[in-house]
Formats: structure tokens, sequence, C-alpha cells
């Protein structure tokens, strides 16, 4: 891989690691040491995503408009500050949802800009670029799940203590690196939804992606469990903490270690991103399964080992069509598009599952998940039709 991509993967990795420290530990964390309900907790987080669609949608825009480099600088500025800014107001509900809103919002305007400008940087690279940033992420996951517990089984003010270190780290490395990676490719003519759809070519590109991405919401709302209802029904099952931060920890050394294994069934067996995202939904659906019959640690391993199988399908092959469909000077707003349809579920998931399992109980949630994967087969099956000359294959160009 270029050299560019490389700086990229290690930024992207810095990010989450920070982000990771806290969001797996929130639920948790307003439940337990707040007080509050699953649905008070999801209220909270369904906030915080709402902030982190609004970062998605300006920070793609921005990288449109004024290139990654700035838009980085300013999302990742914001949500340092309100780490920092958390790490000594943590005991105060007001200052907790204040601070989660403004990380959100600061998180979720770089996380577009790091997809595009790795599109853009290696556009020969065709998957691969998504797929590199897809798994530098999950580095991300392991280490800072892990670090987070583990922080977090001394004093939980250490968890977004380290949140703000990680966040200054990037910055840093942004202010050294990323400016470097600017080119004129970066940058497109700034227009709006409505300008986009005026021009009929456009305006079916934009129908595809959108009706691609409600499943791509319905997926997301059923993996946001695992950090909101899922992580709280383990401490009433008797999981400890640690133990709960080693599931996600499992989940991103399999992403690491498992993309040779998973890139050689791709290659045999799938033979386009459409035929991808059919078997990841298959296996999304066997780890829920698991989970609907499970109340012990080694079962709830065995489902996140599901769970992860099928993820590594499923979440490389979305941003890959988006940059696909993206029109020449839209990819940032593209790709701020599919992140904000993500936190979207991070938003909708938590306050659905509490509701759900504080109402019907977990059992009850996991039935209905099973039964909402049936909207991604047809949204899958459908959100090309508007578009046929476009080949959504697997294959990726030979880089030169």
């Amino acid at each position: 891989m270029p050299r560019a991509i490389w700086i990229l993967i290690i930024g992207m990795s810095i990010n989450i690691t920070g982000a990771s420290f806290l969001w797996p530990l929130n639920t948790i964390y307003m439940s337990e040491e707040l007080g509050r309900s699953l649905t008070a907790a999801g209220v909270v987080l369904m906030i915080n995503a709402a902030a982190g669609i609004i970062g998605n949608l300006i920070g793609g825009k921005l990288f449109d408009f004024i290139g990654g480099f700035k838009t980085m600088v300013m999302g990742t500025g914001i949500a340092m500050m309100s780490a920092f800014t958390l790490a000594v107001n943590y005991e105060s509900f007001p200052a907790y949802v204040i601070c989660l809103v403004l990380i959100g919002f600061g998180g979720g305007m770089v996380i577009p800009c790091m997809y595009a400008m790795a599109g853009a940087v290696w556009p020969e690279g065709g998957r691969r670029p998504f797929n590199a940033m897809y798994v530098s992420q999950n580095v991300g996951v392991a280490l800072g799940a892990a670090l987070g517990g583990l922080l977090a089984s001394f004093r939980f003010d250490f968890v977004f203590l380290g949140n703000g270190l990680m966040y200054a780290v990037f910055l840093i490395l942004a202010l050294v690196f990323f400016r470097n990676l600017e080119s004129g490719t970066l940058k497109g003519r700034a227009t709006n939804v409505f300008e986009q759809a005026e021009k009929i070519e456009h305006k079916r590109r934009f129908h595809a992606l959108a009706i691609l991405c409600i499943g791509f919401l319905i997926c997301w709302i059923a993996y946001t469990q695992w950090a909101s209802t899922i992580a709280a029904f383990t401490q009433e099952v008797g999981i400890p903490l640690s133990s709960y931060s080693l599931l996600w920890t499992i989940n991103g050394l399999m992403i690491i270690l498992c993309q040779p294994l998973i890139r050689f069934f791709v290659e045999r067996y799938v033979h386009s991103l459409k035929a991808q995202i059919y078997v990841g939904l298959v296996i999304f659906m066997a780890a829920y399964a698991v989970l609907s019959q499970t109340e012990v640690f080694t079962g709830f391993v065995v489902a996140m080992i599901i769970l992860t199988i099928g993820e590594m399908f499923v979440w490389p092959a979305i941003p890959t069509i988006a940059h696909q469909l993206a029109p020449e000077g839209k990819a940032g707003f593209y790709q701020g598009i599919v992140n904000s349809i993500a936190t979207g579920g991070r938003l909708i998931g938590p306050l659905f599952g509490g509701f759900m399992a504080d109402t019907f109980g977990m059992q009850i949630l996991f039935y209905v998940i099973l039964f909402l994967f049936i909207i991604p087969f047809i949204t899958t099956k459908l959100f090309d039709r508007g578009v046929p000359h476009i080949d959504f294959q697997r294959e990726e160009k030979e880089a030169s």
C-alpha cells in the first residue's frame, strides 16, 4: 500500500483507540455509577449519536469544500477539549451529557474525512483502502476496549483522561503528516443535496445510496446493542466488566488476524459486493440466534466470534459501494452519508434496545432483531436498479 495509506491507518487506529476507551462503557457507567435506567442511558446515547450524525454530514461536506486536513483538525480539537473537560466533571450527569454530545460531534467530523481521503490518495486501490481503514478502526477497538476496561477497573476518570490524551496524539499526527496528503483531488465544488439532484445521474446515484443505507441502518441498530443493552445484560447475569471488555478485544483481534482467511474466502467464493453483504447478513443472524439462547460467558464469546465474521463481510463493502457511486467532487459527502447512517444506528439502537429490554426482556429483543434483518436483504437486492451501468464487483484494480 502507498505510504499515505499507512499514515491514514496509523491515524485511524489512534483516533479509534481513544474513542474505544469510552463508548463500550457508557451504558454501564450511566446505569451503575450514575444510577440511570437503561432507557435514560439510551436517550443520552441517542443525543450523542445525533451529534455524531451532524458531525458526519458537516465533516463530509467540509472535506469537499476545504479539504480533509482542516476538517480533521477542527473535529479533533472539539473532541479533545470535551474529553478533558469530562475527565474533570465526570460525576455530574449534565456535564457528562454535554461533553458526550461534543465528543460525538467532533469525532463525527473526522471519520468520513479519513475514508474519503483514503479513496482519494489511492483511487486505483479499489476495495483495499476502505478495507484497510476498516481494519485500522478495529485495531483501535481492540486496544481501546482492553485499555478502557483496565483503566475503569481502577478509576473511571482515567477512562476520560485517556480518551483526551489519544485525541491529542491524533491531533499532533494530523498537524505533522496529514497536511501533506492534501491535493487537488480532495476538493470539489461545494454543493447541497438539492443541487446534486438537479442532475438525473447524480439523483439516481444518491437514491441508490439511500436505499442501501436503509439496510445498513438496521445492521447498526442490531450491532449497537453490544455496547448498550447487551453490555448491561452481561452485568445482570454476573459477568465481570473485565470479561465484557474482553469481548471487544476478541472482536478487534479477530478482524486483524483473520483478514487472510476472509480475503481467501471472498476471492474464491464471493463474486460481488452484493454477495459479500448477503453472506455477512446470514452470519449476523446466526450471532443473534446464539445470543437469544445464552446467559453464560462462553455463549457471549461464541456470539461475538460469529458477529465479527459477519461484520468483516458487511462493513467494508458499504463505503466501497459509496465510493463507486459518488460523483466527482462528492467523495466526502457520500462517505459522510454512510458514516451518518452508522451513527444513526448508534442513535436509534440504544433507545430502541433499552425500551424493548425494559418492556419485554432481552430474549424478545433478540427475536425482533432477527426479524428486522429481512430488511437489509431487500435493500441490498434493490438499491442498484437505478444505476445498472455500474458493476459493483468486489475485484479491485491492481495498484500501479
